[in-house]
């Protein structure tokens, strides 16, 4: 059974416009609810949250109606990040989670993306069968079956306080000024107020939403405002996360910036010297650096690589009992924590890093030196598959030849947005600049 609707990190488009209308949505919400409460069940609850999206009001309504109307019973959180819709279907012994949200895409994007009764994101095989679902008749509820739905107030004070427990106890941050640039998006009152109660002095970016200001020019896809405020501020580091808060980029005292690989660099060296790192394994995409794997491999640790997305990080993550993993763009997985990708919690365990050792956050975050490499984005239109073109394969097979021993080439299609996404990594940058350009050229072409 395969899936055509959900990507690799739900479903997800431009708001009002299919499969982001408020039709698809309702069909959506009352498909998950007939999967997850079969006909003659009893009345199982659904939670969902929401980024601050204009659109997430739509989507939420129709939601709620779909789901409703097969007798789920709803809880509304409000804007909260996406790790905490995790941790509060698990926590409120929710049958389903909902997050509303595009990460770290315009606010003319929106996706639904569902999670199960543990916490963790739905499999291939589960959201197949959803889709399926979808695609037929949806016997809805009997009229005095139908669910209710209600708003409830303290699902972000919850998952603050438990942000709080990951802390080390009896550490503070007294003395740490800190930027947190929440992208004007679901973090944006939890990040601050966590950071303050543990200590810091906070200074915030990105916590104005108006519906249309998430991630724009801001956030962990945008960080120059926070280097900038870092710099003026003189703080010791800075904190971006996107738009649902499950991704995080890490800026040093001087505003320059950490990526995910280097943040997934110090945590499994550290853990690994308090014999906390599982099987001694660090999971990661094809997308990390090979200069993270060398790091690893001269400390006698292992990288387990997967597809890109932080789901196929976890569902790796979870075979092989690993507790620790990440996405270079930023999402970092510990599940001794959490079911996903968490920005505040891993900005938390950066934090306790710098408490603990005294150390700048320069020192930190520059673990290891990264191999040259580039990526480039190329757009096409619905409907289109350039990369089965004979014009671009050739070009692709005889970059390969050009790489052989001495890079590698990672080319596919992003799973959230039309786009072909072209990367390489390459110790001579002019042969990366090269390649990369030859391929997107014929891309564009072929698009």
């Amino acid at each position: 059974m395969t899936r055509k609707l959900f990507g690799t990190d739900g479903v997800r488009g431009r708001a009002n416009s299919y499969p982001m209308t408020a039709e698809v949505a309702l069909r959506l919400g009352a498909a998950a609810g007939r999967y997850f409460r079969p006909v003659g069940a009893g009345s199982p609850r659904v939670v969902i949250g929401k980024d601050t999206r204009l659109s997430g009001y739509m989507l939420e309504n129709a939601l709620t109606a779909g789901l409703t109307s097969t007798g789920m019973n709803v809880l509304l959180l409000g804007p909260v990040p996406t790790p905490a819709v995790g941790f509060l279907t698990r926590s409120m012994r929710a049958d389903l989670g909902v997050m509303i949200s595009a990460s770290h895409n315009p606010h003319e994007d929106n996706g639904i993306k569902f999670f199960g009764p543990d916490g963790f994101k739905l499999s291939d095989e589960a959201e197949a069968e959803i889709e399926a679902i979808l695609a037929g008749e949806i016997q809805p509820a009997q009229p005095g079956n139908i669910g209710r739905a209600k708003r409830i107030d303290d699902g972000r004070g919850r998952y603050q306080e438990y942000c709080k427990t990951t802390f080390p106890a009896g550490l503070r941050l007294d003395g740490l000024k800190v930027v947190i640039d929440c992208a004007n998006g679901a973090a944006y009152r939890a990040a601050p107020e966590v950071l303050w109660e543990l200590g810091a002095e906070v200074i915030p970016l990105g916590v104005e939403p108006d519906g249309k200001n998430i991630n724009l020019r801001c956030g962990s896809t945008h960080p120059e405002a926070a280097a900038e405020a870092v710099r003026a501020h003189g703080a010791d580091v800075g904190i971006c996360l996107d738009g649902d808060a499950d991704r995080v980029i890490i800026l040093d005292e001087q505003g320059r910036q950490a990526d995910g690989d280097q943040i997934m660099a110090l945590f499994a060296a550290r853990w690994a010297e308090e014999g906390r790192l599982r099987d001694a394994t660090l999971v990661a995409t094809v997308m990390s650096n090979l200069g993270l794997e060398r790091f690893l491999s001269a400390r006698g640790l292992r990288l387990e690589r997967t597809p890109v997305g932080d789901r196929y990080v976890v569902e790796a993550m979870r075979r092989g009992g690993w507790n620790l993993g990440g996405e270079q763009s930023g999402h970092i997985v510990m599940t001794d924590f959490a079911t996903t990708g968490d920005g505040l919690l891993a900005g938390l365990q950066f934090l306790a890093a710098m408490a603990q050792t005294g150390r700048k956050a320069s020192e930190l975050s520059r673990s290891f030196e990264t191999v040259p490499q580039l990526l480039q984005n190329v757009r096409y239109a619905a409907g289109q598959e350039p990369l089965t073109a004979p014009s671009v394969q050739a070009v692709i097979r005889e970059a390969e030849v050009r790489l052989n021993g001495s890079g590698r080439l990672l080319i596919r299609k992003s799973g959230t947005e039309p786009l072909i996404r072209v990367m390489a990594e390459c110790e001579d940058e002019a042969l990366l600049r090269d390649v990369v350009e030859e391929i997107v050229a014929a891309v564009k072409d072929a698009a």
